[in-house]
């Protein structure tokens, strides 16, 4: 009897494949880069930012939002700290706010005064204690207050007075952009027919949509965020807390998906009539059989990658792991027969990688290192010889795994340490360090679409679905991997999308 290979299969990562170019009648400016992130969430585009401390948070989720892809909040905060970060991505832009900021006429001006600047935000309709609309207070109005006058001056002595320029709630965009052009203001407060304040939209909202044509949003208009959660310890009251906020989708995050506390969470959400609306996303798991464990959990998303980020030592320090390009092609195995999208998590070095990962069997990657240099990442600015980088960390490094008092959450059970009794006795899975500036995301992620595009023209496929399914590897030698690069020259001029 043939006794089973004790060294299995070859495992493959993106240096060591090429994608055969093919014949084409796309030319890149026509490609659609449009895909599943899961079960009930289509992006525009396939980018996801990374649920790392130095990676997302609002700003960040904001920004990518824009760009057409997702990002997902980290959970080294405490439960509120996170719900708030969620709350200010679902308000950054809406076609309606349903809940807005409000105040009342016996509040002070410096209490509104602060509320603007918490919430970034020019003004507050100001409402009766049974939700009556008599007032708003903008900027303009609390211009003439000086700032020793704010503590004692009631917001219904500089408030401008009801009757406002309201309209009813459900008014079609069309008919409220011409409100705003008829009248010239910026907020049109919404209200029923008792006069109670139901909603808010402004003009910024609309002008935002202009500008960013592929923003991800839900059926309200508003931003789509994805937070990270755990399932151990706070994990249900986290889900629930950040549910209440308006998230979009849940990412269970550990290091080992294919764990029965990942499994159990999982299922007990999908089930749960309350989170029966947001998604939840799995992971992270590197093999078929991981890759099935969640799908049979009902997750609507599957995270692929242990180890392969830039700042993950996992594969040294525990010897497990599964080269990317591998790990996905064997996850999507399972997915692909529910119709479960895949999300390759780590690894990816270069645009031309996105489109490896896609063609390997992803819908969407999830950028950690390629987006820590941004400006809307909350890794601080360092200067080194003369060069700008932010600050980066794994999750599984020292400085994310330790505790730091009772407000923030950290990372122990993302890598199953939860039970480790003090700081000296963890092992931890990553390294901190630094990656290189790189401008906003706006220009990041122009480039990183642009060179999937590139992919698109080269291998023929107008569509995401096209690339995968016309998409074939080569695989490489050392020699073909040099080859690729630059080579015999000095470069003196770097490009926004290469380095080395």
């Amino acid at each position: 009897m043939d006794q089973p290979d004790p060294f299995g299969f070859i495992g493959l990562t993106y240096d060591d494949v090429m994608l055969l170019p093919g014949h084409t009648d796309v030319i890149p400016s026509e490609a659609d880069t449009s895909t599943r992130l899961s079960r009930r969430i289509t992006v525009a585009a396939p980018l996801l930012s990374s649920a790392m401390d130095t990676v997302t948070e609002s700003r960040m989720a904001i920004a990518i939002a824009r760009q057409g892809g997702l990002g997902v909040l980290h959970r080294n905060l405490s439960i509120a700290d996170q719900a708030d970060q969620v709350d200010r991505v679902k308000r950054s832009e809406s076609g309606m706010i349903t809940n807005p900021v409000t105040t009342t006429p016996n509040a002070t001006v410096a209490e509104v005064d602060a509320l603007c600047g918490q919430f970034r935000i020019s003004g507050l309709p100001v409402v009766e204690d049974d939700g009556r609309l008599v007032g708003i207070i903008t900027n303009r109005d609390m211009r003439f207050v000086s700032p020793f006058e704010k503590a004692t001056t009631l917001v219904r002595d500089v408030m401008t007075r009801a009757p406002l320029i309201t309209a009813r709630e459900g008014i079609d965009p069309d008919d409220a952009v011409a409100i705003f052009a008829q009248h010239k203001i910026e907020k049109l407060p919404l209200i029923d027919a008792d006069g109670r304040l139901r909603g808010l939209i402004t003009v910024k909202d609309f002008d935002k949509s202009e500008m960013y044509p592929s923003a991800t949003k839900d059926d309200s208009g508003r931003l789509r965020v994805a937070a990270a959660i755990g399932f151990f310890g706070d994990a249900w009251e986290r889900a629930m807390t950040l549910i209440d906020a308006g998230v979009d989708a849940l990412v269970v995050d550990t290091a080992n998906g294919d764990s029965a506390g990942v499994i159990d969470i999982i299922r007990r959400l999908k089930s749960d009539p309350v989170a029966s609306h947001v998604d939840v996303i799995g992971g992270n798991v590197a093999t078929r059989s991981g890759a099935q464990a969640l799908v049979d959990a009902g997750a609507d998303a599957i995270k692929v990658g242990v180890g392969p980020g830039s700042i993950c030592t996992t594969r040294v320090v525990a010897g497990v792991g599964v080269p990317q390009v591998t790990a996905v092609y064997e996850a999507s195995l399972a997915a692909r027969e529910h119709g479960i999208p895949v999300i390759a998590d780590g690894g990816l070095q270069y645009s031309g990688d996105i489109a490896k990962a896609l063609v390997a069997g992803a819908d969407t990657v999830m950028l950690g290192s390629l987006l820590a240099g941004c400006d809307e990442s909350p890794g601080d600015l360092v200067f080194v010889n003369g060069k700008q980088f932010k600050k980066y960390r794994g999750m599984g490094s020292l400085g994310a795994l330790q505790s730091r008092g009772e407000k923030t959450s950290y990372s122990k059970d993302r890598y199953f340490q939860a039970d480790v009794p003090s700081d000296d006795k963890l092992i931890p899975e990553g390294i901190e360090g630094q990656v290189p500036y790189r401008g906003p995301l706006s220009a990041v992620a122009y480039q990183l679409l642009g060179g999937l595009r590139q992919s698109m023209f080269y291998t023929g496929a107008r569509t995401i679905p096209e690339l995968k399914a016309k998409g074939k590897f080569v695989r490489i030698t050392a020699a073909g991997l040099k080859e690729s690069h630059p080579h015999d020259i000095q470069m003196t001029v770097e490009a926004p999308n290469y380095s080395r």
